[in-house]
């Protein structure tokens, strides 16, 4: 049995519906009888470990999956244990009644017994009713969980989110600007030209007053304005590639050891 109490530790503990809650960190013993009680089960990274019933709990030695007969829910929302490692029995009833546990019924030592060995398809039976063996005088952890200890330390979870940075738009509007276009044009001008007569019999000419007119062309630039279109403009976002450094402060637990052949400092 003590061997199979420590085997548990660092094992995955999934609750009725297959849903994992977390890993066992330490297991907790009836004094009297040395069966098993209690599991502690870490649930997360930054959250205190909690206590589950190992009464009628499922153990395949196979994969180190244990099963317990409780929801996920409930187990993070039990009492957590106190920090002297040890579980009081004011600290047990709130327990059993958080968990809906009579310990009037014997159910703790069934746990050895229903271990599933590989390939052992029959699974494990359930203990006949959940809750402790009557005059259990407290429990304590298991050898290899006083023999143990775990070190823990932050990291720095770092993603992106997508977050309005600034808006750009696009406006039409109307400026004058002189234009000079310079455009070819003619006109007529006048100039006297002479020809000697030499037949005067040729030509009936009389002596007086005459007159004689010449109408003059010109060309004159005509203007008109008219709107064409001339070009078509958008606005287009272009994604760009970049890099930020992201810096924090984490916390780290380190062990020292006194007695030891080589002191170690971790």
């Amino acid at each position: 049995m003590a061997q199979q109490v420590e085997e548990l530790i660092g094992d995955a503990v999934y609750d009725l519906d297959g849903d994992k809650i977390g890993k066992v960190k330490r297991v907790y013993v009836d004094n009297s009888s040395g069966a098993p009680t209690w599991a502690s089960v870490s649930t997360g990274l930054f959250s205190e470990d909690s206590l589950v019933p190992l009464a009628g709990a499922q153990l395949r030695q196979d994969t180190g999956e244990l099963r317990v007969r409780v929801q996920k829910e409930a187990v993070k929302s039990a009492p957590h244990l106190e920090h002297d490692g040890l579980i009081s029995r004011e600290s047990e009833d709130e327990l059993f009644v958080h968990y809906g546990i009579d310990p009037g019924h014997a159910g703790w030592e069934d746990y050895g017994r229903h271990a599933e060995r590989p390939g052992d398809t029959t699974g494990m039976g359930t203990a006949a009713g959940m809750g402790t063996a009557a005059g259990m005088g407290g429990t304590t952890a298991s050898p290899a969980d006083r023999e143990s200890m775990v070190r823990s330390e932050e990291q720095l979870n770092v993603g992106t989110e997508q977050q309005e940075s600034g808006r750009a738009r696009m406006r039409k509007y109307v400026v004058t600007e002189e234009q000079s276009v310079t455009v070819p044009t003619s006109h007529e001008e006048v100039h006297v030209e002479r020809e000697p007569i030499t037949d005067p019999d040729a030509v009936n000419a009389d002596l007086g007053d005459e007159e004689r007119e010449v109408t003059l062309h010109e060309e004159r630039v005509t203007v008109n304005k008219e709107s064409v279109p001339v070009e078509r403009v958008r606005l287009a976002v272009d994604e760009v590639e970049d890099e930020q450094t992201v810096s924090d402060t984490v916390r780290k637990e380190r062990i020292e050891t006194e007695g030891t052949d080589r002191d170690d400092r971790r």
